[in-house]
C-alpha cells in the first residue's frame, strides 16, 4: 500500500461510524449499511475525489447517499415474501459510541427535529417506509443529522428549492408518526419492559386472561421470516394474535430459550427457538406499548440477514 493510500484508508476509517449510521437509517437494514459504507470505501479507493486534500465526508456522504437511494429502488422493485421489517440493532446504554450516535467531531453534532435514538427506533424506521427514497434522504439529513439546506442539496445533487419540497413532503408524509411519536424515553424502556415480561409470563403458562388484558383490542403481529416460515399477512386483533401466540408456544415446546436486550432503544426478546428442522433458529421479538402499558404490536424478525446486529448469548446446541 502506498503511503498516499494508506493516508486516504486513515481518512476513510474515520468516516465509517458516521457514513453506517447514514446508511443504516436509510435502509433500515444493518447488513444492508455494511455493503454500503464498503462500497462507498471501493469507490473512494478506485476513484477519489479530485481534490483529496479537502474533508472527505461531504464527499464520501454524497456517494453513500445515492447507493443508500439506489439500493431503495430496487429493494421496492422486487417481491419479498410477507412483511418487510427493518433489522435490529443493539442500542445498551454503556456503549462507548452506540451505533446511533454521532462522533464528537461531526460537522453536524447537534440534534434536529427527531432524537438520534429515535431515528433508529422501530416505529421511526418503519414510518420511513411510507417516504420515497429521496423524501428519506432529504427528511434525515434536515431532521436527524441538522444538515442545512445547501448541505443536504450538495450530499443529494438537488437544487435548494428541490430540498424544501421535497422535505415539505416528507415531513407531510410523516404525520401520522407525529401524531404519536415513540421517543425511547426512561418511562416507555419501563413500560416496554413490564409489558414484554407479562407478555412472555402469559404465553409460558398459558394465561388466556393475563394476555387479554395485556393485548390492545386493535393489536397487529408481523412477521418478517425470510427464507424461514412465518405469517406472510398482519395477524389482526386480540383473539387472533393470542391464537398465534399460544399455538406457536404449544409447537415449540419447552427448548426455546430467550433473554431481553434493549433493542432499537427499547427492551426487546432475543429468542433461541431450538433444534427445528424448517424453522428458524433464533429470532428478535419488538413490542410497541402504548401509554396504558397495553401492547399494540409485536413485530417478530427471523430472517437471518437481518439479524447480524445482534449478539445472541444462547451456546450452539
Amino acid at each position: 500500500m502506498t503511503q498516499a493510500l494508506a493516508a486516504h484508508a486513515d481518512a476513510l476509517e474515520a468516516q465509517r461510524h458516521h457514513l453506517w449510521g447514514l446508511c443504516y437509517r436509510m435502509t433500515g437494514n444493518a447488513a444492508d449499511a455494511d455493503d454500503l459504507v464498503q462500497e462507498t470505501f471501493v469507490r473512494a479507493i478506485e476513484r477519489p475525489p479530485a481534490r483529496t486534500d479537502q474533508p472527505w465526508r461531504p464527499w464520501l456522504v454524497r456517494v453513500a447517499m445515492n447507493l443508500s437511494r439506489d439500493l431503495l429502488r430496487r429493494r421496492r422493485r422486487s417481491p419479498y415474501r410477507g412483511p418487510w421489517l427493518p433489522s435490529p440493532i443493539e442500542t445498551p446504554d454503556d456503549e462507548a459510541l452506540p451505533a446511533y450516535e454521532i462522533p464528537a467531531d461531526s460537522a453536524s453534532p447537534t440534534e434536529g427535529r427527531y432524537e438520534l435514538l429515535e431515528s433508529v427506533s422501530y416505529a421511526f424506521l418503519l414510518a420511513l417506509e411510507a417516504l420515497t427514497p429521496s423524501q428519506r434522504a432529504v427528511l434525515l439529513l434536515r431532521d436527524v443529522f441538522d444538515y442545512s439546506v445547501e448541505e443536504t442539496a450538495d450530499a443529494l445533487g438537488m437544487s435548494n428549492s428541490n430540498v424544501k419540497v421535497t422535505h415539505h413532503r416528507a415531513r407531510r408524509a410523516m404525520t401520522a408518526y407525529d401524531r404519536n411519536r415513540c421517543v425511547p424515553t426512561r418511562d416507555l424502556q419501563d413500560r416496554t419492559r413490564t409489558a414484554l415480561e407479562r407478555f412472555m409470563v402469559a404465553l409460558a403458562s398459558e394465561d388466556v386472561s393475563a394476555m387479554e388484558a395485556l393485548l390492545a383490542d386493535d393489536v397487529r403481529s408481523l412477521s418478517d421470516g425470510g427464507e424461514f416460515p412465518a405469517a406472510h399477512r398482519p395477524v389482526v386483533g386480540r383473539r387472533r394474535v393470542m391464537r398465534l401466540f399460544f399455538g406457536l408456544q404449544r409447537h415449540l415446546g419447552p427448548n426455546v430459550a430467550a433473554t431481553v436486550r434493549t433493542v432499537n432503544g427499547l427492551p426487546a426478546v432475543l429468542i433461541d427457538f431450538g433444534r427445528q428442522q424448517r424453522g428458524a433458529p433464533r429470532g428478535v421479538m419488538l413490542f410497541s406499548v402504548d401509554a396504558d402499558g397495553r401492547i399494540t404490536a409485536v413485530h417478530t424478525v427471523l430472517a437471518s440477514r437481518k439479524l447480524n446486529a445482534v449478539q445472541f448469548p444462547f451456546s450452539p446446541r
